[in-house]
């Protein structure tokens, strides 16, 4: 059998025989019924013994993972009973006949849909969340008990097409060395939970499990996306001293994650922060040694609604992550949804090319209420932190900028919202830092006209590979094309920086680039001054960046600017010491 190339989900080296997992997947049919009040009964109850279940899950996992993994099935239970999903689900039911099953995938795919249409990979993974709740109603109207799990009997890699956090969270820890999938990507929560329990994990395999036989032996790198089936006793045993390497190393990173970020020869410091969602994601980031936040989305308090969220309801979310975050700096994306989802109240429409189209700040010119109302949410949740006395460090920035007439625009709102609340007398921050996300290929080009606007630029090299390179990166067909290591996605990066600094403000990089540890060199050398990452990834930067000097740095980005191709970028980062 060959080695399967995939993504990295966990790092981590495991090797073992294979479980192939195939868990009880239930379908639906568009039957019509003839008794909505017995057959809403029959969905109630299965909806019931669904919220039984994923109590059940919930404290499996705050045991064998910790709080912030039990958070995710605390997270499933609020979908199973979110008014608005429930309420289109009696609806179908009781006015259109649908049978339950039916009526549960036409309420709940619709959201997972919305969820996937967004332009932010973290919230495209939440979707896998709303599907396995879906699918848990519908095995529990199939009567289905849950998937046993008793023939995995010894430790074992798993192999499976998907996994839910449903299907990773009932692994016994003891009995899982790895998990291997065909699908999922590395920030969904099965990768998640993968991290938090210590599981090296890789997704996104292109094989075929029919094609792989139980207790066949394997080896997993977590750490490079590969999964080799039917190793030779050679790589079996270069296997066996890269897992004790890495095991070794990762204790050193972890028992050292507070200490600074700074080059090896004290020229450079720059701050190593985290990208969150949740009060969850906030917890953890502290845990792994986050200086800060340099991306807090908020989108979640927008989707799934009737109408928009209330200043109170912003304002309650805003404050418990500052609380936790304490006087770290929190920088806090405003939002960023786009005109192909279904979100009827700020008057969205379907688009021909959504991504390009009526989305993030673009919607100031029609909808200058939405911004305003949550400038206004982030004072006050701020201000109340600080009136308890915690000095809230809040840095405010805005998605999708492509002219400076939208910052200009966005400033004035911001400016009069402050100085109402002054007149209100409604305590507030200092204080507030007012940034932009460098994401769109013209907002890079034109970062010198910016930067006198702006207290800050945040890089988002995901969308900025996206748009310089003409590539949709959830297209698989094409997802290859679309690497940050492009030479014309790292002159953006470079031209950024250096007009940043030319105007003295900083940049930070919230992008998935600011967590490749081939990147590190790079970036110190471009003159970034924040990285900002998922929370389990700050260990490994933090170590790495003290590893290098700056010199050595500077002449690595100068010479990885000179190459025409990606791969040419990334051979010669992987082919790099530190000095």
């Amino acid at each position: 059998m060959p080695r399967f190339q995939g993504l990295p989900a966990s790092p981590g080296i495991a090797f073992g025989p294979a479980f192939v997992y195939k868990p009880y997947h239930a379908t639906y049919d568009e039957a019509k019924i003839e008794n909505p009040q017995i057959e809403w009964a029959l969905l109630e109850a299965a909806i019931q013994k669904a919220g039984i279940q994923l109590k059940a899950l919930q404290e499996r996992a705050r045991k064998t993972a910790g709080e912030e993994e039990a958070a995710i099935f605390e997270a499933h239970q609020m979908f199973l009973e979110d008014e608005e999903l429930l309420k289109k689900a009696r609806h179908l039911v009781f006015e259109q006949k649908m049978n339950p099953k039916a009526a549960i995938h036409h309420s709940f795919e619709p959201y997972a849909e919305a969820l996937l249409s967004l332009d932010d990979e973290y919230f495209r993974a939440r979707a896998q969340d709303v599907r396995d709740v879906a699918q848990r109603i519908m095995r529990c109207l199939d009567g289905a008990e849950e998937t046993s799990l008793d023939l995995l009997t010894e430790p074992c890699i798993v192999v499976a097409e998907d996994l839910t956090p449903s299907d990773t969270v009932q692994f016994e820890r003891d009995k899982i060395l790895g998990i291997a999938t065909v699908k999922g990507g590395p920030t969904s929560h099965s990768a998640i939970l993968a991290r938090a329990m210590g599981v090296p994990a890789v997704v996104n395999l292109p094989l075929n499990i029919d094609q792989i036989q139980n207790n066949i032996l394997c080896i997993l790198d977590g750490s490079e996306g590969i999964f080799n089936v039917g190793p030779t006793l050679k790589e079996l045993e270069i296997a066996r001293q890269k897992k004790q390497d890495w095991e070794t190393q990762r204790a050193i990173e972890v028992g050292q994650a507070f200490l600074p970020a700074v080059t090896r020869d004290r020229k450079r410091q720059v701050e190593v922060v985290a990208n969150i969602g949740n009060i969850q994601d906030a917890e953890q980031a502290l845990q792994f040694g986050a200086e800060g936040v340099g991306l807090f989305r908020t989108e979640f308090l927008y989707l799934q609604r009737s109408t928009m969220p209330t200043i109170k309801e912003q304002v309650t979310a805003y404050q418990r992550v500052f609380e936790i975050m304490g006087n770290k700096p929190v920088v806090v994306r405003t939002l960023d949804i786009g005109g192909d989802k279904d979100v009827p109240y700020l008057g969205m429409t379907q688009e021909p090319n959504p991504f390009l189209g009526w989305r993030a700040i673009r919607m100031i010119r029609d909808r200058p209420d939405v911004l305003e109302n949550q400038f206004t949410a982030l004072l006050e949740a701020a201000g109340r932190v600080v009136a308890n006395g915690i000095e809230c460090d809040l840095r405010i920035m805005l998605p999708m900028v492509s002219s400076t007439a939208e910052v200009e625009r966005a400033r004035e709102i911001f400016n009069q919202t402050y100085e109402e609340l002054q007149r209100q007398n409604i305590p507030l921050p200092k204080a507030v830092q007012f940034g932009i996300m460098i994401e769109v290929p013209s907002a890079a080009i034109l970062a010198d006209r910016f930067a006198p606007l702006v207290d800050f630029f945040s890089i988002g090299t995901n969308d900025l590979t996206q748009y310089t390179l003409a590539v949709d990166r959830t297209n698989e067909r094409v997802a290859i094309l679309a690497s940050p290591y492009h030479p014309a996605v790292l002159r953006l990066i470079k031209m950024t920086i250096d007009a940043a600094h030319a105007n003295g403000i900083w940049v930070g990089l919230c992008g998935e680039l600011a967590g490749d540890p081939i990147a590190v060199p790079l970036l110190l050398g471009m003159g970034l001054d924040e990285f900002s990452m998922a929370p389990s990834s700050i260990p490994t930067i933090k170590n790495l960046i003290r590893q290098w000097s700056l010199p050595v740095c500077e002449q690595i980005a100068h010479e990885a600017l000179s190459f025409s191709l990606a791969a040419e970028v990334i051979e010669f980062l992987k082919n790099q010491k530190t000095q």
